[in-house]
């Protein structure tokens, strides 16, 4: 039901009308939640629609909270290859550019802000919250107040103390790769490489206003209308040519996510990928103990593929991923080979475990909730519980079919000599033998069988199931 709304959805969005084609066009692209495979790809298709109709700019309307950092690489690396230049737009009012939204704007051709929005807070967070405190930075590195960064707002003594310390040489290489990064970024579109640092290494974050001041940004627009306004005129290099923007009254075409967006972002969220793993799993399991109902199957087959595919663009931790299958297989083997719980258990700790540490990353939007992994772990254990308890329930319940069904059957004697006889039981008259002294009429109950002979004895002296 879910794809077929998401197909639904983007036969919509291919039936509406065409935007105007020509070099009049700014092409408007939106991008509002973490980053990640899907935005990377939305931004790659939006760049290259935007050179097939010839647009004289992209701009790239952002509100986000950070993201995947291999994601957050492609988009940067598909803006400085671009043809067509780019302008990155924090927006709406109340919109960040937090993270991996930090480098982005930096690697933009034109820089801009609504009023009331913030960026900053470039910490690699995959890997905690390293950072140097002032006054304990590497020998020979000098730390320089970045030009402009102490107008208007000046951090506090202290937010300057709570500011955030390398934990090992990992977290130290990390951050230090990440200022390198955002530096590269600042030094090739002229942006305030400083002030770009400290939001990688303390965490810093500005408003509009402040970034405006400490040169991080262009100018501060009302609307996207405002930003072309003010780009007008402006001289920025794409690829290996200045160019001079001609923006103002340009057409503008806005490019909504459509369907395929929607769909991957929806196949690269971990927490659906897990879900469809475990209906994968099921699905395939219950087939193979019903060879031929096809539904499960195949349903299990295609959540199963789905579910692979968003790991695979995800970060994942195989070790994580090796936990949650070893849990998925106890918990079957518990429903297939009953032990008590014992395998049930240690599926559903193995399954837990597994998913708290399944993505190896702590970016928004790609973080494994908990409870849902909890609740999947308690489900699969109950199942299994349910299992043993049926298994268990069925053991010590009276056969009732086959030759063990007629142990213990009630019968009455209808002929008798000399310990053998015919007696009536379960409706049928049957050759039986006794070793206790018989005579007709008496009540007597199957104590085993052998052949078509019924070894009995009387009722009195057996002891019933």
């Amino acid at each position: 039901m879910f794809l077929l709304l998401l197909l639904a959805l983007g036969f919509a969005s291919a039936t509406a009308p065409a935007a105007p084609q020509g070099g009049r066009v700014a092409v408007v692209l939106t991008i509002d939640g973490a980053i990640g495979p899907a935005s990377a790809d939305y931004f790659k298709r939006g760049l290259a629609g935007a050179r097939t109709r010839g647009a004289a700019i992209v701009v790239l309307q952002l509100d986000t909270p950070g993201g995947l950092d291999a994601s957050m690489r492609e988009m940067i690396r598909q803006l400085i290859a671009s043809p067509v230049p780019v302008a990155v737009y924090v927006a709406p009012g109340g919109a960040r550019a937090a993270s991996a939204g930090t480098y982005i704007l930096y690697a933009s051709h034109i820089a801009a802000m609504a009023p009331g929005t913030n960026l900053g807070a470039a910490t690699p967070i995959q890997i905690g919250l390293p950072g140097i405190l002032p006054g304990n930075e590497p020998e020979g590195q000098d730390r320089k107040p970045a030009p402009g960064a102490d107008e208007g707002r000046r951090p506090a003594k202290d937010d300057q103390a709570r500011a955030p310390a390398a934990a090992s040489q990992t977290d130290a290489k990390a951050i230090n790769d990440a200022v390198a990064y955002i530096r590269a970024l600042a030094h090739l579109r002229g942006r305030n490489a400083d002030w770009g640092e400290r939001a990688v290494r303390e965490a810093a974050s500005v408003d509009a206003s402040d970034a405006l001041a400490a040169g991080v940004i262009d100018f501060i627009a009302r609307d996207v209308a405002d930003v072309l306004a003010q780009a007008d005129g402006r001289a920025v290099t794409v690829g290996d040519a200045r160019l001079v923007l001609r923006t103002r009254g340009l057409v503008i075409e806005q490019v909504r996510p459509d369907w395929r967006h929607q769909l991957l972002a929806a196949i690269a969220n971990p927490n659906l990928a897990l879900v469809l793993m475990m209906i994968g799993v099921y699905g395939l399991l219950f087939e193979f103990m019903n060879p031929g109902a096809l539904f499960p199957g195949v349903i299990g087959v295609i959540s199963l593929l789905v579910a692979l595919y968003g790991l695979a663009v995800l970060p994942v931790n195989y070790a994580g991923l090796a936990l949650i299958l070893v849990g998925m297989g106890l918990m079957v083997a518990e429903a297939l080979a009953p032990s008590f719980g014992i395998l049930g258990i240690g599926g559903a700790a193995a399954f837990l475990l597994g998913g708290m540490i399944l993505i190896d990353s702590e970016a928004p939007g790609v973080s494994v909730s908990l409870p849902l992994v909890a609740g999947l772990a308690v489900v699969s254990l109950a199942f299994s519980l349910v299992v043993v308890r049926l298994a268990l329930t069925a053991r010590r319940r009276r056969v009732v079919s086959g030759r063990e069904e007629m142990i213990g059957c009630p019968g009455v004697v209808q002929t008798w000599s000399d310990g053998v006889g015919y007696v009536f039981a379960h409706s049928e008259r049957w050759r039986a033998v006794s070793d206790a002294p018989l005579r007709t009429g008496d009540r007597v109950r199957v104590v085993a069988i052998e052949n078509l002979t019924l070894t009995v004895a009387p009722e009195n002296s057996v002891d019933r199931p």
